[in-house]
């Protein structure tokens, strides 16, 4: 392999270990939030469905929609009022606009050095462009973009 492709190649996975551990730490988070508010709203089983709200967060578009069902069928199945079910519903949409508008934009800054306005358009944009494969794409090509781009000055 010649050493300059090899450079790139080594970039390029730089790039992508970097936005993994961005999503992981994402995952992290998301799932303490969901323990929290679950522990709060006495939901059953609270634990593993903040377990699996985290592991969902590695799915784009559904992993947040397959969340939530497991919460609102123990609130159904266990005979709570429909005051809880909002409540349940309205701690989805809370974790929803703190995961894709604050905690995900700025672990992409801090990690991969990806501008926040970049992290939040681009996947809007390629979510236009190509439905479900622009959103799932846009994080990782991001990441990838931005190893490649140096700093004018020289300094990083």
């Amino acid at each position: 392999m010649p050493p300059d492709l090899r450079t790139h190649a080594r970039t390029a996975g730089t790039a992508l270990f970097n936005w993994w551990k961005a999503v992981t730490l994402e995952a992290l988070f998301v799932a303490v939030l969901w323990l929290i508010g679950l522990l709060l709203l006495h939901v059953p089983l609270a634990p593993v469905w903040a377990l699996i709200g985290g592991l969902m967060t590695f799915i784009p578009n559904f992993g947040g929609v397959i969340t939530v069902i497991f919460p609102v069928l123990m609130i159904l199945f266990s005979g709570h009022d429909m005051y809880r079910l909002g409540l349940v519903l309205g701690l989805y949409a809370l974790i929803v606009v703190i995961d894709q508008l604050a905690l995900q934009p700025l672990l992409l800054k801090r990690v991969s050095r990806i501008p926040i306005w970049a992290s939040i358009l681009v996947p809007i944009a390629l979510g236009i462009v190509i439905p479900f494969w622009g959103v799932l794409l846009a994080p990782p090509l991001l990441a990838v973009i931005y190893a490649f781009r140096r700093p004018k000055d020289g300094t990083q």
